[in-house]
Formats: C-alpha cells, sequence, structure tokens
C-alpha cells in the first residue's frame, strides 16, 4: 500500500491495528503455594445419652426424698427412701422359713445314712432305704425353694432404697414425701452426667471432610472444646437433607443442653473462591500445561466458597492472574 509522504503516522498506527495478535498475560502458581484449608461449620447441640426418670419398685410410702433440683449425685447415691417394714417382716419370715426347711433337710440326711447302715447289716429292706433316700431330695429341693424364697423378699427389702444407676444432675423430684408409691411411680428425673455427646447436623458434601479431620471443636458462649468424632448416621435426614454426626469431648466437656457449633478445618486442599471461573455453566480454574493454560472444571464448586482441588496435585500450576481472559 502507498502512504502518502505525509499521511500522519497515528493513521498509519490505527491501519496496522487490527492486524495485530492479541496478547494474553497470565500467572500461575503451585497449588501447595494457593491452598487453603477452609473452616467448615455444623451447627450441634449438648445432649446426655440418658435422661431417665427413676421410679419406684415397690408399692411403698414415701418416706424421704434426699435430693434436691441441679444437685449432682454419684453413681449408687441414694434419691429415695420408701417404707419398708412390711418388706423387712417379709424377710424375716422367709428367713425363718429357709432354717426350718434347712433343719429339716439335716434330719433327713441323718436318717438316709442311718437307714444306709441298717440296710447293710440286713436290718432294714431296700424299698425302705429307697424312701429315705426319696425323703432326703425332697428336703433338699424344699430346701431351695425356701433359699430363693428369701432372696426375693430381700432384694424387694433392698429396693425400699433408690439409688441413682449413674452419675448424674438431679432436673426434677416428681414425688413428695408421705406420698403413697406403687411400681413404676416417678421419683426423681436424672441427665446422666457420664455419657455427654454432640449433635451436629453436617451437609452431606463436608461428610467425608468431617470424617477425615483431626481439629474438631465445639464452640460455644464458653469457649472451645476438643472433640473426636464418634459416629455419623449413614442417611440422611427426611426434611432437612443432613447428616447427624455425633461427637464426645476429649476434654472438659461443656454443658448438657448447650447451643452452639462444630468446627474443623477440611483436610483436604482447596482453591480460594477468588480463583473459581465458569466456563460453559461449569465452574473451575485454569491449569498451565506447559505454555498452554487449559480449563480444569471442579464438579463440585460452588459460587463464592472455595472449591476442592480435585484431580489436581500439589505441584499443579493454577492461574492466578489474567484467568478471566483466557
Amino acid at each position: 500500500m502507498m502512504i502518502p509522504p505525509r499521511f500522519p503516522l497515528l493513521a498509519l498506527f490505527l491501519i496496522l491495528l487490527p492486524c495485530a495478535s492479541p496478547v494474553l498475560a497470565w500467572e500461575a502458581r503451585p497449588l501447595r503455594e494457593i491452598a487453603v484449608h477452609p473452616e467448615r461449620v455444623a451447627q450441634a447441640r449438648v445432649v446426655s445419652l440418658n435422661e431417665s426418670r427413676i421410679a419406684a419398685e415397690l408399692a411403698a410410702r414415701v418416706e424421704a426424698l434426699t435430693v434436691e433440683p441441679g444437685q449432682r449425685v454419684g453413681r449408687g447415691a441414694v434419691l429415695a427412701r420408701l417404707d419398708c417394714r412390711d418388706y423387712r417382716l417379709a424377710s424375716e419370715r422367709a428367713e425363718a422359713e429357709r432354717a426350718a426347711a434347712e433343719a429339716r433337710a439335716r434330719l433327713a440326711a441323718m436318717q438316709h445314712a442311718r437307714a444306709g447302715e441298717l440296710a447293710a447289716e440286713g436290718f432294714l429292706s431296700k424299698d425302705a432305704l429307697d424312701g429315705r433316700a426319696a425323703e432326703r431330695d425332697a428336703a433338699q429341693a424344699e430346701l431351695a425353694v425356701r433359699v430363693a424364697a428369701l432372696r426375693t423378699a430381700q432384694a424387694a427389702e433392698a429396693k425400699c432404697v433408690v439409688r441413682a444407676p449413674f452419675p448424674a444432675i438431679v432436673l426434677e423430684r416428681l414425688a413428695q414425701e408421705g406420698e403413697m408409691a406403687t411400681p413404676g411411680t416417678p421419683l426423681a428425673r436424672l441427665l446422666d452426667s457420664s455419657r455427654i455427646e454432640v449433635v451436629a447436623e453436617a451437609r452431606a458434601a463436608d461428610v467425608a471432610g468431617l470424617r477425615a479431620a483431626r481439629d474438631l471443636a465445639f464452640v460455644d458462649a464458653d469457649g472451645r472444646h476438643p472433640l473426636r468424632l464418634a459416629r455419623i448416621t449413614p442417611a440422611l435426614a427426611r426434611d432437612s437433607r443432613l447428616a447427624e454426626a455425633r461427637l464426645r469431648f476429649t476434654g472438659k466437656a461443656a454443658l448438657p443442653g448447650s447451643a452452639g457449633r462444630v468446627v474443623w478445618r477440611a483436610p483436604e486442599p482447596h482453591l480460594p473462591a477468588t480463583l473459581l471461573v465458569r466456563r460453559q455453566g461449569r465452574l473451575g480454574v485454569f491449569v498451565a500445561d506447559g505454555a498452554t493454560p487449559r480449563f480444569h472444571p471442579l464438579p463440585g464448586a460452588e459460587e463464592g466458597r472455595p472449591a476442592r482441588a480435585e484431580g489436581l496435585t500439589p505441584d499443579s500450576r493454577i492461574v492466578t492472574a489474567g484467568a478471566g481472559a483466557l
């Protein structure tokens, strides 16, 4: 093309500019340098595995309730005492019957032994000896029945003192002194303080990371409490579509009934949300393969959230600048 000698240089530049190839500038860094481990959060609450209504097992009058609401008690602590006079008399009667049966069994054994000596000398028939043996066996059987009756009476008498089945916090007194209790009458409501768990509701996408996490903690108004994972229910809740996780305290436990959250760091490397780009309806990042960046989709990525670096290695070079123009 002939250019007039006086053609402005600016016009020449504008003519040649459309023919120039654009140069795209981008930068890349290894995944290990830019990876993050985002904090995950699940709403949680502290619960006890046992919240029991301790009831009377006998028909008797309540003599005393020895605990108050809010009180801590140990395993085996006395919660209530019932009027035990009738059961004590039953135990004494059973003991007397056992002693009588023991005496009869002893006499039957002596008579059988004497009958054996007489039969050996020919003074007693075999039928008579067999009769003595039967009397001895019957006396032994009766003694066994009386021993069992005594144990039953003693067990009933022991139930006149109602004890805590586990270390507990007394939540409520459910009976009054002087009232008549029957089997099943609630006396006190206890919260098991030895078997405390944290119930957390985690998203299905966070379950794998929760299983692998090593820095679990329950956070509430009182601070941070270290945890360990006990189990995750292998099903999602019908309404919330969340997975229930059960965790236990490894140090000082939070108070039962506390509400807070379970927090942990994702163990696998994640890409910062600022590096994610969308191409053809999919979120992902550009990876520098030699001198040519290529788009690497991340199936589980969400807008505005760090994405797990699926299919990438610590040495993968991630485009950190200029990805918008690629």
